[in-house]
């Protein structure tokens, strides 16, 4: 096996192991909305997830990390529509913000 066979073979394995731990970070970003939606009492729309951003973030442990940030939206009555996130350290949830519903019922009824 030449030098240049075996680089394309690691580079399709490197992007292979990529595309599956996306995938399995996108599922644990699902489950961290939906299972807050489910406490605040309100609907995740569409069931999913989608990818704002991905970059490297060092971890609490002083380890390089994939940190992903992902939006989703969520209706507190099925007729009004509001952005939430999600940030991922690793397969980590980090950060899940479900507040704006929160803010717009106080200016209606302060």
């Amino acid at each position: 096996m030449s030098i240049a066979e075996l680089s394309a073979l690691s580079l399709l394995g490197l992007l292979a192991w990529f595309w599956f731990d996306s995938l399995k970070a996108r599922e644990t970003g699902i489950a961290a909305a939906r299972n807050a939606c489910e406490r605040e009492g309100v609907q995740l729309l569409d069931e999913t997830v989608a990818g704002r951003s991905l970059r490297l973030a060092r971890d609490d442990d002083g380890h390089m990390a994939i940190r992903r940030a992902y939006d989703f939206e969520y209706s507190g009555s099925g007729f009004d529509r509001y952005r939430g996130s999600v940030v991922l350290l690793g397969r980590e949830v980090t950060m899940l913000d479900i507040t704006e519903h929160r803010s717009t019922v106080r200016q209606l009824f302060p």
